[in-house]
């Protein structure tokens, strides 16, 4: 019995050790092995921040030469106080009261000639300068030019301080620049930040139709800025600054410069003539969208402006040979993105110009060079379209009081006659989209959009799009 016993019990340990190895083994081939961790590749550079060794303690040398040429502008006008009619019965005549305003300029010129903003200068009966020598000098106005803010005005004085203008086509963002001028009328200030973005359209100079290509930047400006030098880091002059956005009147780190080659090209056509000639290609265009330049037989990532109409149908675009459908993509080698790119160049082009226009048609690139018409007088202006029908450009704050979707871009009917045979056609705050087929951006492209007889036009009004039909006699 006891050696039955213990076979047994041998026997019963090696089922035992037979199982537990075949778990093992089932359990090993379970398992996967586990893999190498791949550490990831990192680009490191552990260069110092600095190109040298010298660390920049001071831009007090740069500055140096900039900031007599720097002034403060003050400005006064008249206002007389208005008297309702009920009063004037009793004897009450309205009074005279002097406004006072404080702005800043840049001297151009050793013989006097200052650049500095158009709502600095506006409406002024007087301008006062003062150097930054605490001379003072009476200031005249030579030209304005309020669709870039940009004013000139003159002393009479010689061998003074001159900026040295840059290029601000090469500025980039993140440069260093300093923002000089009288905020607040505290007195001469300098304030230093980087550029934040350059292109910048922001709305400011909506209503006035008016041509924005700002240098942003978080370098301090205040109220009395305005007019004042926005400066490199080798004290060169790169804008005017013109504005600042704000909840609070005050600095937030977003103003907005004028490019000094936008302002320099303004200020030679105000001294030169007193106004500003503009160009004028004689198109009406439309942004390239992606499923359009499909549908055109390009590559959908391409940049540039439709042509939608030529106006007027002899204008220098036609006569140059370019049609309807052609693809603008640049303007003397500068990429065209949008139709605010293809108006900026234009215009910043004297009449008479010949220009270099890079296009597709068909799908092939071409090239033509366009001799620029003058932009007529009333190019973009508040008028009537219609008899009895006035407009005026969509600007921002129309856009919110309208409620009006940002998709929706054209003009608006700003009053309308009792007596006009289209109010029955047309209702007060409506947008005018299109005229005949034709986009319409301006009261001039609305006006050679229209033809003799029967017209069509689209409207947008109370958030929806509709078509109304009207006859032009």
């Amino acid at each position: 019995m006891h050696t039955k016993s213990v076979v047994r019990f041998l026997a019963l340990v090696t089922s035992i050790l037979g199982l537990a190895l075949g778990l093992l083994a089932v359990d090993k081939a379970a398992v996967k092995p586990a893999l190498p961790v791949r550490k990831p590749v990192l680009k490191i550079d552990g260069s110092p921040i600095g190109d040298s060794k010298v660390v920049v303690t001071s831009y007090a040398d740069a500055l140096e030469n900039i900031r007599p040429a720097v002034v403060s502008v003050y400005s006064s006008k008249v206002v007389r106080q208005q008297v309702p009619d009920f009063l004037r019965q009793y004897g009450l005549r309205g009074g005279e009261q002097k406004q006072r305003g404080l702005g800043s300029g840049v001297i151009i010129s050793t013989d006097g000639f200052i650049i500095t903003n158009n709502h600095v200068v506006e409406e002024a009966d007087e301008l006062k300068v003062l150097l930054n020598d605490e001379r003072e000098f009476t200031a005249k106005v030579i030209g304005t030019d309020p669709k870039t803010d940009v004013a000139v005005i003159k002393i009479e004085a010689e061998y003074l301080p001159a900026a040295i203008l840059s290029d601000s086509a090469k500025l980039r963002v993140g440069d260093v620049v300093f923002a000089i001028g009288n905020p607040l009328g505290v007195g001469q200030t300098v304030t230093m930040g980087i550029v934040s973005a350059t292109g910048r359209r922001v709305g400011i100079l909506d209503e006035v139709a008016g041509y924005e290509d700002f240098i942003q930047t978080d370098a301090a400006i205040n109220q009395g800025n305005s007019g004042g030098a926005l400066i490199d880091a080798r004290g060169r002059l790169v804008g005017i600054n013109s504005a600042i956005i704000s909840t609070s009147s005050g600095n937030i780190g977003i103003g907005f410069s004028i490019p000094i080659n936008l302002a320099s090209s303004i200020m030679n056509s105000l001294i030169e003539t007193g106004t500003v000639s503009r160009g004028y290609l004689g198109v009406s265009t439309d942004t390239l969208a992606p499923d359009l330049a499909e549908s055109l037989g390009v590559k959908p990532d391409t940049k540039g402006v439709i042509i939608t109409d030529l106006n007027p149908a002899d204008g220098p675009a036609a006569k140059a040979g370019l049609k309807r459908e052609d693809i603008i993509t640049a303007i003397n080698d500068k990429t065209v993105a949008s139709r605010d790119d293809l108006r900026l160049y234009i215009a910043q082009t004297a009449p008479g110009t010949k220009i270099t226009v890079k296009y597709i048609r068909e799908g092939k690139p071409q090239t033509v060079d366009v001799a620029l018409g003058k932009l007529p007088d009333n190019y973009d202006a508040t008028g009537e379209l219609l008899p009895g029908i006035t407009v005026t450009l969509l600007t921002g704050e129309l856009r919110k009081d309208l409620r009006i979707a940002d998709r929706v871009d054209g003009i608006v009917i700003a009053d309308i006659s009792p007596q006009s045979r289209y109010r029955e056609v047309f209702p007060l705050g409506a947008v005018i989209q299109e005229i005949n087929s034709t986009p319409v951006t301006d009261l001039l492209t609305a006006r050679g959009a229209l033809i003799e007889g029967r017209n069509r036009a689209l409207i947008y009004h109370r958030g929806s799009n509709r078509y109304v039909l009207f006859v032009v006699r």
